[in-house]
């Protein structure tokens, strides 16, 4: 194996933001069938005018983290729960799903040629991986298209949230729906994202981190934070997530379910009302981007309750927090088979 030297970055403060690497990698849906892929340098996708993605929304994506170990390997987080949340998102707008193996290897093949841009070991960045699917054939009535480009690119980050493992601040959303039930909050697909960007864009102006959005239909419900799950750690050591058909179902919400079991911490998914937050001894959000960020305080309407009043994250996220950190990263066990090698080119 060739060991390439690093790309010149400030590792230690990158902040969340795309950044040009070496390659990106490419496929093409024609004809019925995937391509092989081809590695380009070339950051600018060609696109009909007409393609699906731009008029009926026929787009969906992922996101996940490549990691260094202390041993210099690279290691991802859970790929094969990413590639199954593809899947099911592409087939929620009826896209033309790439197959799971499919997606494994460009991630592998994509990260394999940007080895020089995955973060040194130790300096809390690490390589974002984002896979892009798109509806490309050219039509003017609503159907679905009968071609694809599926794209995957990386790039260096640093925390998602400025502060970092720091407690923030959020309000709660009354009037913007981020998703409604039975449509495709489920799905990670961009909709979604652009649907909740006014809302957050007027908290943020308001001075709050992110908003908290309440199920569409009784306004009664937390659903989920703006690009993250929510979670909260009751009195009596529960871990409590919403239940509902409405919100993505969160990768890393998925792993902290499985630790605060082993913590002792007894999880639970449930319709959660959102007085419930006055009870709460500490929140969070979660996902992949940040993680965990632990949640400072909760404004709903006139009142606001207060989870670290010292501006320090509580004991049981922080705990959760840790936990999960060291198993990406190589400093932990791993019982649970979740961290995979990307194998060198040339071991492959």
């Amino acid at each position: 194996m060739v060991t390439l030297e690093k790309a010149k970055l400030d590792w230690p403060h990158l902040d969340f933001g795309y950044r040009k690497t070496d390659f990106n990698i490419r496929y093409t849906f024609k004809d019925g069938k995937w391509d092989e892929g081809t590695l380009t340098r070339d950051e600018v996708i060609p696109i009909h005018m007409a393609a699906t993605c731009l008029h009926y929304g026929q787009e969906c994506f992922e996101g996940l983290k490549v990691f260094e170990t202390r041993d210099g390997e690279a290691v991802v987080f859970r790929i094969d729960e990413n590639a199954k949340r593809f899947v099911r998102s592409a087939r929620k707008i009826l896209m033309e799903p790439v197959p799971e193996e499919m997606f494994i290897d460009a991630v592998y093949r994509v990260v394999n040629a940007n080895r020089r841009f995955v973060p040194p070991h130790g300096t809390g960045a690490s390589l974002y991986v984002r896979p892009l699917l798109l509806g490309t054939g050219a039509q003017v009535g609503v159907k679905p298209s009968s071609e694809y480009l599926f794209v995957v690119f990386v790039t260096p980050v640093g925390p998602y949230f400025k502060t970092g493992f720091k407690p923030v601040d959020i309000v709660v959303e009354e009037e913007v729906d981020r998703a409604a039930p039975l449509g495709v909050g489920d799905a990670k697909v961009g909709g979604n994202y652009a649907a909740g960007m006014r809302a957050t864009v007027r908290a943020k102006q308001a001075g709050y981190t992110e908003v908290l959005y309440l199920d569409a239909r009784h306004k009664k419900y937390i659903d989920e934070s703006g690009p993250a799950n929510f979670f909260a750690i009751t009195r009596d050591n529960q871990y409590v997530t919403p239940e509902s058909s409405s919100i993505l179902p969160s990768i890393t919400n998925k792993s902290l379910v499985a630790l605060a079991e082993e913590l002792g911490l007894r999880p639970e998914r449930r319709p959660i009302e959102v007085e419930e937050i006055f009870d709460f001894k500490e929140a969070g959000c979660c996902g992949t981007a940040a993680v965990i960020t632990p949640i400072g305080s909760i404004t709903y309407r006139d009142r606001k309750v207060v989870y670290a009043p010292d501006g320090q994250p509580g004991e049981l996220c922080t705990r959760l927090y840790n936990t999960l950190t060291a198993i990406q990263v190589g400093d932990a066990p791993d019982p649970h088979g979740w961290v995979r090698r990307i194998p060198p080119d040339d071991d492959r």
